[in-house]
């Protein structure tokens, strides 16, 4: 306490962190330390200027304590191990803190064109009218009849477009997809219980697929969903 750098240090953080601060007081210390008759306690530092970045009590359970600021600083002076570690950690924490910076700019870049391209995404993501052709093709695997009425093509054809891909049709789909795919193989079963062809099925499902995406589409819970698939993906 009786070091000018000490004293520097003290009023140069209370000065950014206290607005009660009494500069004149501080000012008097500030000339008077360095010298041999100069005696300073942090008690008295803190009665006579209003400061805060140091508490001090008497007593058996006493002691002085100091801001983070203040103690790292000070123990940056003790130790010069310590304070190439300090140095070291702050240069860390620095580089998480940009790569977090770079990751949440590129997470709202996403969103802005998740956002422009709304009505574009809208109309790949319903389902089309599957015409005469399609529907009177019969699918030897039922798991196919699903992904026409949604995906309007089987996984074979899938497969042959995207060869490039690892997985299925289904492992691309989106959460609203899913959704709408379960609902649809529920819906399935029961036509298939009631002894309904494949080409009426189909149909039906078409229809009802075109019907819940345009709903499943609209809805908020569905599109945070999404969003948080796609943060997984990123």
């Amino acid at each position: 306490m009786r070091s000018k750098n000490t004293i520097e240090l003290l009023g140069l953080w209370e000065k950014l962190n206290n607005q009660n601060f009494k500069q004149v007081e501080f000012d008097l210390f500030k000339n008077e330390a360095g010298f041999n008759h100069f005696v300073l306690s942090p008690q008295k530092w803190i009665e006579a200027t209003n400061a805060i970045g140091l508490q001090s009590k008497s007593g058996r359970y006493g002691g002085t304590y100091a801001h983070i600021d203040i103690a790292l600083e000070f123990a940056s002076w003790v130790s010069v191990e310590f304070k190439f570690y300090l140095i070291k950690e702050f240069q860390f924490l620095k580089s998480q803190q940009a790569k977090e910076l770079d990751w949440n700019i590129k997470r709202k870049l996403t969103q802005i064109n998740y956002h422009i391209h709304t009505d574009a995404i809208k109309q790949n993501l319903i389902p089309q009218n599957l015409n005469k052709k399609h529907i009177s093709f019969v699918y030897a695997n039922e798991a196919d009849v699903l992904n026409m009425a949604l995906f309007g093509k089987t996984a074979k054809q899938w497969r042959d477009e995207n060869k490039e891909e690892k997985g299925n049709i289904r492992d691309y789909a989106n959460v609203s997809q899913l959704v709408c795919l379960a609902n649809l193989e529920n819906l399935n079963a029961v036509y298939i219980s009631e002894g309904l062809e494949q080409c009426e099925r189909l149909v039906k499902l078409n229809q009802i697929a075109i019907s819940q995406m345009k709903i499943l589409l609209q809805d908020g819970r569905t599109k945070k969903l999404d969003n948080e698939q796609n943060k997984k993906i990123d």
